[in-house]
Parts: structure tokens; C-alpha cells; sequence
């Protein structure tokens, strides 16, 4: 079996929660009293270019929440957005434990939209952990699209066989093993740690 050399992680549903998700969108909605069907027709036309990093955050809102005069701040919402972002220690503390043996080229693959994303890597510290962020709103690219995954192997020189791939979704493992990558389907941390050990990745001691 080829050693494991690099190892890349998605963020939300495994490192931290969903950033800007279905459940992450319904507390806000919620929060705010928003229509969630009038919502939800404006999001699906814009997300695609919001997490593609062609749109900003303000853009954003502007098309799907601020079109029209609503009894909260902009400030207000975007605060709300950024406070649903919680850490998931255990596993944070495991991958940082990981990129401590110096062994792994760590990095992650994600969607998610830049001003998240930026929120994100810096309060939670993921640059410590991690050499390259391949985000779908620096790449314009999104899972589970091909060449997202190419991108991540060509900008690392590395063989999909040296590779290893942790999210928590199905499709997006399925499209990342099509290139040769190993993959793991995130479930705990007790399966992680078992799932990388059957492919010789662990902590020494």
C-alpha cells in the first residue's frame, strides 16, 4: 500500500459546524422571522456564485435577506451568520496533533463563501494546521466537481495514491476516490482515528 503523504480535510461537518448550511440557514431564518420559501428561491439562484467566491457577502444579502426594509441591521445578520460557526475540539486538537509530527501535508477542500471562510480559518486557528486551503471561494470551483480535487493534487504535486480525503458527505468522497484518492467518510473521532490507522496514518506514542 503507498504511504499516506498528504492528508485534506473539509471543514464543515468535520473540523467545525456548517458554515452557512440548511441548518445554519433555518436558525437564521427563525431568528429573524424570515419567510423560508421567499428565502429559499433567492438563495438557490445566488449560492452557487456566493461560494464561488464571485459574489461578496453584502451581494449576497442584498439579493436574498436586504432587498427590502427589515426591522434588523445588516451588522446584525451578518453577526448571527458568523456566531452559528462552533469549533468541534476533539477532532480540531487530533488534526493539529497530526500536522504536529510533520509526516503530513495537511490541508483542507470546502465549500464555503470568503468572508465565512476567512472568519473562520482565523478564529478557529486552522492556519496553524493547515499549508493549503483549496475553498471553493478562492478556487471557483466547488465539490463535488472534478477538477476541484485535481487542483488540490496538482497545486501539491502529489498522487492520488498518497492522498487521503475526510468529509462527511457520500458524493463528494465518491468524486475524490474516481481520481485514486483514499477517502474517509467522517463519522467520529474514534472512527477517524481508526479509518487513518488501517492506512497507516497515526500519532506516534
Amino acid at each position: 500500500m503507498p504511504v499516506i503523504r498528504a492528508i485534506f480535510w473539509d471543514v464543515g461537518g468535520v473540523l467545525l459546524t456548517n458554515a452557512w448550511d440548511h441548518a445554519e440557514r433555518t436558525a437564521s431564518l427563525e431568528h429573524f422571522h424570515l419567510d423560508e420559501e421567499e428565502f429559499h428561491d433567492r438563495h438557490e439562484m445566488v449560492v452557487s456564485s456566493f461560494e464561488r467566491g464571485e459574489i461578496t457577502l453584502d451581494e449576497y444579502l442584498d439579493r436574498t435577506v436586504l432587498y427590502r426594509t427589515r426591522p434588523f441591521t445588516r451588522e446584525a445578520f451578518k453577526n448571527y451568520m458568523f456566531s452559528l460557526s462552533q469549533p468541534f475540539p476533539d477532532v480540531l486538537n487530533f488534526a493539529r496533533s497530526l500536522a504536529g509530527t510533520g509526516k503530513y501535508f495537511m490541508g483542507t477542500i470546502n465549500n464555503e463563501s470568503r468572508e465565512l471562510n476567512l472568519y473562520r480559518i482565523e478564529t478557529y486557528g486552522l492556519k496553524n494546521i493547515f499549508r493549503l486551503f483549496v475553498s471553493s471561494c478562492f478556487v471557483g470551483l466547488r465539490k463535488p466537481e472534478r477538477d476541484i480535487y485535481r487542483l488540490a493534487l496538482e497545486t501539491t504535486q502529489r498522487s492520488p495514491e498518497e492522498c487521503c480525503f475526510i468529509d462527511d458527505r457520500a458524493l463528494n468522497l465518491e468524486c475524490a476516490a474516481k481520481l485514486g484518492m483514499h477517502t474517509i467518510e467522517m463519522q467520529t473521532l474514534e472512527d477517524l482515528r481508526g479509518d487513518l490507522e488501517k492506512l497507516g496514518v497515526g500519532i506516534p506514542g
